[in-house]
């Protein structure tokens, strides 16, 4: 990890820049599949999935057969462990249920606020160098709980043609409705138009690579809506000498194995400290199993020594990580004014790791800056917020003449006149 100690203000955009292709690089390519699929469906689909995953298939439709085929392989202690973390998703999304908020503005008028559920969700899971089945949970725990009528989940096959055994498992215990191999920008452009196999959405949910992430924002201008632009993983983590060195690299490391275009950060007030985590990032990089990966995001990645948490916290700000871990002296400092941040993970104790699996946080959460900005995905992501009024004969004598004089100051007057037929009218009664 390149050090960099006090670095200016006017550095802070270059120093904390992602390693991210530009947009146009890979914006062509997206239009050129978007455009394909749109026209010929599935024939299009086929050609892509055979292109970019090396492998043809005959039906990209799961069936019940191979789900409970996958279920009967996965290991006891890891369904056990899946459970676990379902549970514990579902009670922290539960919790966030809402009542209807219903009030009334004045005599006679009466407004309230209602949840409904986006009827129809797609759910991209990443297969690739990792099948991330915990982002099965993550998105298909809140989508059910929301009520979500369609849940599709599309994943890509491997080179057999299938989808790893655990997101089989995982889709099937948290009620996913059809599941697609289909992957890349293939399945999100699918999921935008629909085709013979392949339902249309009106939500797109689920991170992905940088070519996942354009697909997802071009879906965008197609009427489809998705969670948020979440492209490759980023962490930054505040710790000072109160903090253990080697849980601090085991949580850098934890995201640099994500992929090569992931990228970590320490930031931190104490140069003997950066140090100290730089070693043990070496050691424990020597018996990772995706130690290649994770050795090319390490070197896109940075430690900053600063002299203050003051510096510290505007810095952290600045560059709005998905993961922010503090581990110092003075957490609270950090935890009472952390403006942006897609997730935060407090103390020596809590590995980022635990809410990207079982703490019951959800791990889907906006990157490249974008906290500054978005949510992470929760149970409000799945559902759309509803107004409802209702005005009495009194209500609208209370109201009407306000609105006369707002329409006709607007140069509205069917407006104004849809308020003064029904005052003319009481008038007359």
């Amino acid at each position: 990890m390149k050090l960099v100690t006090n670095p200016d203000k006017s550095t802070w955009s270059e120093l904390l820049k992602r390693p991210t292709q530009t947009i146009e690089d890979i914006e062509a390519t997206v239009k050129t599949v978007f455009n394909d699929i749109k026209i010929n469906g599935d024939n299009a689909v086929e050609k892509y999935t055979s292109k970019f995953d090396g492998v043809t298939l005959l039906n990209n439709s799961v069936t019940e057969e191979e789900i409970a085929e996958a279920a009967s392989k996965v290991d006891e202690n890891l369904k056990t462990a899946i459970q676990l973390a379902k549970a514990n998703i579902e009670t922290f999304h539960s919790a966030q249920k809402t009542d209807r908020v219903e009030v009334e503005t004045m005599s006679g008028v009466a407004c309230w606020q209602e949840k409904r559920p986006i009827k129809k969700v797609g759910l991209y899971i990443p297969g690739g160098t990792a099948p991330l089945f915990s982002t099965v949970l993550m998105l298909a725990v809140p989508a059910q709980i929301a009520g979500c009528k369609e849940i599709v989940l599309c994943s890509p096959p491997n080179k057999e043609g299938k989808i790893a055994n655990e997101i089989l498992y995982a889709a099937q215990l948290c009620g996913v409705t059809k599941i697609i191999k289909v992957g890349g920008i293939q399945a999100i452009a699918a999921l935008t138009f629909g085709t013979e196999t392949i339902p249309q959405v009106y939500k797109i949910f689920g991170p992905g690579n940088q070519f996942v992430t354009v697909a997802k924002q071009l879906a965008t201008q197609f009427g489809v809506a998705i969670d948020m632009p979440a492209g490759p993983s980023e962490l930054l983590v505040m710790a000072d000498d109160s903090a253990n060195a080697a849980y601090v690299a085991s949580d850098l490391l934890s995201q640099a194995e994500h992929g090569a275009d992931s990228q970590v950060i320490l930031v931190t007030t104490s140069k003997d400290f950066a140090d100290n985590v730089s070693e043990e990032v070496e050691t424990q990089l020597e018996t990772l199993p995706r130690k290649d990966m994770a050795e090319i995001s390490i070197s896109n990645s940075k430690t900053i020594v600063v002299n203050d948490f003051d510096t510290a916290l505007e810095l952290i700000d600045t560059y709005g990580p998905e993961h922010f871990i503090v581990a110092t002296e003075n957490d609270d400092f950090f935890v009472e004014n952390i403006g942006n941040a897609g997730s935060v993970f407090i103390g020596n104790y809590t590995p980022e790791s635990a809410g990207d699996y079982a703490s019951g946080t959800n791990h889907t959460l906006p990157t490249n800056g974008f906290s500054k900005a978005y949510s992470g995905v929760n149970l409000d992501s799945f559902q759309k917020s509803m107004t409802f009024q209702k005005i009495s004969k009194e209500g609208i004598q209370n109201i009407g003449n306000a609105i006369e004089l707002m329409a006709e100051a607007e140069g509205l007057q069917a407006h104004k006149n849809a308020v003064t037929l029904r005052l003319n009218d009481l008038i007359n009664e």
